[in-house]
């Protein structure tokens, strides 16, 4: 590759003068990636999140019990809550009401001293202001002192002083509205809120905070709403997370513990199936990297069982102690924890570091776990012997692993199949898990060797989602994609081995590849979870109609595609459209123009916005109950664009 050198005269002025100071929200307007994450849809939620999250904070200091969520038929969204309302007094230091303050200035807000609220999911003070930041408009309505007060702002800034409008009526009660429109200057890809993303998050967040009553009103389509309220909290978010498994033990075990310093949730059950769904919580933030309060809840969990197992006699003497992995299988459990203070590992929250709560919560979970063993005994016995099962199985792959590490991952021998690519440096190189070997032919013929390489899978692999890991291990076209990565599997995965920083698989576009896409990517979940939060996981998206005309080849991924390259081309009778089947039906330099050359192919990334959501949907697709898949189907049908006859 040719640069252009960079002239050894030029110099580059670095003064008083270089140096900018971004004023009020100007920074979040530059770089709203680093405040919500993307200007993509993910980050288009998010500012959905911030609004909702302050009025969850009012609920946890006790002053609001319900919340609504409305989309408009314009796109915009309102959020109402019944909690004290904005604070509207004036502020003598900055000479403007305080709720203005809020909204405009960054790290501004209730959460920091402690006087406006003891517990807090928001703890860095940007959410409201960011918000306001990145709307075309927002408009606030307050219900407080005895009357109604609104104020608008455009971009961020204020129309105008907040106006007292009128007086309350007689058994009207206090709250928050706050109407905002994403700014599609900011939101260029989308402004297009998904109905199923906000009730998924509301209905978690419903689970969370026993008694708060969250709905969700889609004026864009008709009769299209939802409303959580859970008496039993996080006891009905483990049931709901095994109603579609079959429970070990029919009790869901719970204890809430209050200490000086945090308040302690924890319920589980466990269930028949083979893998585990443990999910934390921190100030109801998703905290999906752990940390203390995790650390301190598996190490109870693995010494109470092992204790417990080997009073009763269930565990012989010479036999060696169940490991936690063995004891997590088929567990579903939610451990949520309220601080004052919370430490979480950088700014996206997702690592809990109080040290003091790994000893808060291992000590209670001791405590009443050893209890809940004591006084149900048959329950107990059934969730030592599902761990005992477990442990026979582990024990059996040990062996199928051992043959994988050494037979590849030890050594430089790799899959047969697997046509590797020549650089050694996972930053640039790319795997290509294709489906079939004939397209796999066409792949190796047409790919870049000294990037991309090139594993074909025989036909669909094991459904892992019903297998124990011995049967998993056993399977040969896993073997294949664990040594082919590198990184090893489970528990002993290590992303800093994976081989490649690009896992792409690529399937036909028909109904078979879909099933081998979630049949692949069910695998990467349960074993390789790191790859996809790495970012790692893409899902190629081959054409799926090509069109000759004027003896030129043009290709369209779907329908809308193909419509607008025929409107472009004016094509007339002449024009010739052929609709693939598979990806074998391309020879390798067209598989190249399409799927494969870095410069023309799109590719879609691989994310998890909630666990616990991405845990229920691979349980329902590809479990063994038949009704939670018929009903996923029945509820995304009209969300089919292309389906083989």
């Amino acid at each position: 590759m040719v640069t252009n050198p960079v002239p050894k005269n030029t110099k580059s002025n670095y003064d008083a003068s270089s140096i900018q100071v971004l004023e009020g929200l100007e920074a979040v307007k530059r770089r709203p990636g680093m405040y919500i994450g993307s200007t993509g849809p993910r980050g288009l939620h998010h500012l959905v999140w911030e609004i909702v999250d302050n009025s969850i904070d009012e609920a946890l200091a006790g002053y609001c019990t319900e919340i609504s969520v409305e989309v408009s038929l314009n796109g915009h969204i309102s959020v109402t809550d019944n909690g004290r309302g904005m604070p509207v007094g004036k502020m003598d230091k900055y000479g403007k009401s305080a709720v203005e303050v809020i909204m405009t200035t960054l790290h501004a807000g209730g959460k920091f001293g402690g006087q406006g609220y003891k517990v807090s999911g928001g703890l860095h003070g940007v959410g409201a202001s960011v918000v306001n930041a990145l709307s075309e408009w927002l408009e606030l309505e307050i219900k407080r002192d005895g009357h109604v007060f609104t104020q608008r702002y455009k971009r961020g800034f204020p129309r105008g002083d907040v106006e007292k409008v009128r007086k309350l009526k007689r058994g009207e009660g206090t709250g928050t509205t706050i109407r905002f429109l994403p700014d599609p200057e900011v939101f260029a890809e989308t402004q297009e809120f998904s109905f199923d993303t906000l009730s998924r998050r509301f209905r978690e967040s419903a689970f969370l905070n026993k008694g708060l009553k969250i709905s969700l009103t889609d004026r864009r389509e008709e009769n299209r709403a939802a409303a959580y309220r859970y008496e039993g909290g996080i006891r009905d978010f483990v049931a709901h997370i095994n109603e579609a498994k079959d429970p070990v033990h029919k009790t869901v075990f719970y204890f809430e513990r209050q200490e000086t310093t945090a308040d302690i949730e924890v319920a589980m059950q466990w269930n028949s199936g083979f893998q585990d769904s443990v999910f934390t919580f921190a100030n109801n933030i998703n905290t999906h990297e752990g940390g203390a309060h995790l650390s301190g809840f598996k190490a109870a969990l693995t010494r109470t069982i092992n204790e417990y197992a080997r009073q009763k006699g269930l565990l012989k003497e010479k036999e060696e102690n169940l490991t936690g992995e063995d004891i997590r299988e088929g567990l579903a459990a939610i451990i949520s924890v309220k601080l004052r203070e919370p430490q979480f590992e950088g700014q996206t929250k997702t690592k809990l570091g109080n040290t003091e709560v790994k000893g808060l919560v291992e000590s209670a979970t001791n405590r009443y776990l050893a209890e809940f063993l004591e006084e149900r005994p048959s329950e107990a016995r059934a969730i030592i012997n599902k761990a005992l099962q477990a442990a026979r199985a582990r024990q059996a792959a040990r062996k199928v692993r051992d043959t994988i590490r050494k037979g590849y991952l030890e050594s430089s021998t790799l899959p047969g199949k697997l046509a590797d690519c020549s650089s050694k440096d996972p930053a640039r190189s790319e795997l290509y898990i294709v489906e079939g070997n004939s397209a796999g032919g066409s792949a190796k013929g047409g790919r870049d060797r000294n990037f991309q390489a090139i594993l074909p899978l025989r036909g669909k692999i094991l459904n892992v989602e019903k297998a124990n890991i011995n049967k998993v291990l056993s399977n040969a076209e896993i073997q294949s994609m664990i040594s082919a990565i590198g990184a090893g599997v489970g528990e002993s995965f290590n992303i800093e081995q994976a081989r490649y920083n690009k896992i792409i698989i690529m399937a036909d576009a028909d109904v078979d590849g879909s099933h081998i896409r979630t049949l692949v990517l069910t695998f990467l979940y349960r074993n390789m979870l790191e790859l996809i939060e790495a970012g790692y996981v893409y899902i190629a998206l081959p054409p799926l109609y090509k069109i000759t005309h004027s003896r030129r080849d043009y290709y369209a991924k779907n329908d809308a595609e193909l419509r607008e390259m025929l409107d472009r081309l004016r094509a007339n009778g002449s024009t010739n459209i052929a609709r693939f089947k598979g990806l074998s039906e391309m020879n390798p330099q067209q598989l190249w123009e399409t799927t494969m050359d870095p410069q023309n192919r799109t590719l879609l990334q691989v994310t998890v916005d909630s666990a616990a959501v991405a845990d229920e949907l691979f349980t329902a697709l590809m479990g063994d109950k038949v009704e939670p898949r018929k009903a996923f189907i029945e509820e995304n049908a009209r969300e089919v664009k292309n389906l083989d006859a």
